[in-house]
């Protein structure tokens, strides 16, 4: 009999196992639809089942970006959530935002990083390395490329202190997020550094990435897709969608995402983008880690001269891609094709857009004084 759960030769027999240890019936999380050879070993191990999460749709909302899309189209959001009154939120948003003209949203890929840290013999070490790497980037970039055909090394950045040199690997992986193609390249790169310099590479992640954590490093400089996106709203629209003044949104803003996250030593200068990137991440596959650099990011808000409030979000750091990982799973691929993006590039602008319409409708909801009122009317709704 198999003592560990990895011996065991598929779900069915580690779940019976397990349901015998823990003296409990897990019928719900056995019934799962992807094939389960498909997911062993490169989605999961120890599989006995999968945990559903109920999927909404938020929008459309009219998104418009540059070439074709100039007038703008219109994207459906899958969100998969617990929290009650999110998906209504967002829609709210993204009617708002749609009756206005729609958003226009910039994307720059910056690229998913790598960052090993070496080991040197000092200071004056250090500087001949960092002179080497700058010298050779080429040569560094050759020896990425042979790892992997979909992949090109965009640019480096190196720091030190003490006998500890960092490098920041810069990767362009196409429509794939890329962190392993990232660190297999960055991998191969290390050994000719090594070699050529005669520091030692400690890991190849020394947390220069910096990956799935929040950091000022890529709220400055940028990791995966940097995204802008913004709208202006009529005055008589925000009162009659949003059920409020643009002044009370702006000083909201300024009161809450500004001041109060200065007071709290925030890094994100917003007030939920977490909450629609976590749902969106969730429906369409994407590595649920990376919400931690998406909660990065500042909302702003100006009454204009006019009367309009311009709302703007900008996202510093996400990390998403629409091939490999968990992209490929069945339901995750169904809800990543409602958005209807045709590239990563096009799928960040609807995140952005998402995230926009998220931030406009809760701190309407919060200037209007309705938040609690309404999670008691959508967040506790059932059977009692």
């Amino acid at each position: 009999m198999a003592n560990r759960l990895r011996d065991f030769k598929n779900a069915f027999e580690r779940r019976v196992y397990l349901e015998n240890k823990v003296k409990i019936h897990l019928d719900k999380i056995s019934n799962f639809s992807f094939p389960e050879e498909e997911v062993l070993g490169r989605n999961i191990e120890n599989l006995i089942g999968a945990t559903q999460i109920p999927l909404g749709i938020a929008g459309p909302i009219l998104i418009k970006g540059k070439g074709e899309r100039e007038k703008g189209k219109g994207y459906f959001i899958p969100l998969a959530t617990t929290e009650g009154a999110l998906v209504a939120s967002v829609s709210r948003g993204c009617k708002a935002i749609s009756e206005s003209g729609g958003t226009f949203v910039e994307v720059e890929n910056v690229g998913i990083t790598r960052g090993p840290v070496f080991r040197t013999e000092g200071i004056e070490h250090s500087v001949k390395v960092k002179t080497w790497v700058d010298k050779n980037f080429l040569k560094i970039t050759h020896v990425a490329k042979k790892t992997s055909s979909h992949l090109k090394l965009k640019k480096l950045g190196t720091r030190f202190a003490g006998r500890n040199l960092f490098i920041r690997f810069y990767f362009n992986t196409q429509d794939a997020m890329g962190m392993n193609m990232a660190t297999i390249a960055t991998e191969a790169a290390t050994k000719l550094i090594e070699k050529e310099t005669g520091a030692e590479c400690i890991s190849v992640a020394g947390n220069f990435d910096i990956d799935k954590k929040p950091a000022w490093l890529n709220f400055i400089s940028g990791r995966g897709k940097r995204v802008w996106a913004e709208v202006t709203l009529k005055k008589a629209l925000v009162k009659e969608v949003l059920k409020t003044t643009p002044e009370k949104i702006a000083d909201l803003v300024y009161r809450k995402c500004l001041v109060g996250s200065i007071m709290s030593g925030s890094l994100g200068f917003n007030a939920h983008f977490a909450n629609i990137i976590a749902a969106l991440f969730i429906a369409t596959g994407q590595d649920p880690a990376h919400i931690a650099e998406g909660s990065l990011g500042i909302t702003t808000a100006e009454v204009l001269d006019d009367g309009s409030l311009h709302f703007s979000i900008y996202l510093p750091s996400l990390i998403v891609g629409i091939i490999g990982g968990g992209t490929t799973l069945p339901t995750q691929k169904e809800a990543l094709n409602i958005t209807g993006a045709n590239s990563v590039l096009e799928f960040a602008e609807v995140i952005a857009g998402a995230v926009l319409a998220g931030e406009l409708s809760l701190l309407a909801s919060q200037a209007e004084g309705t938040l609690a009122s309404s999670h008691i009317k959508l967040g506790r709704k059932g059977k009692k």
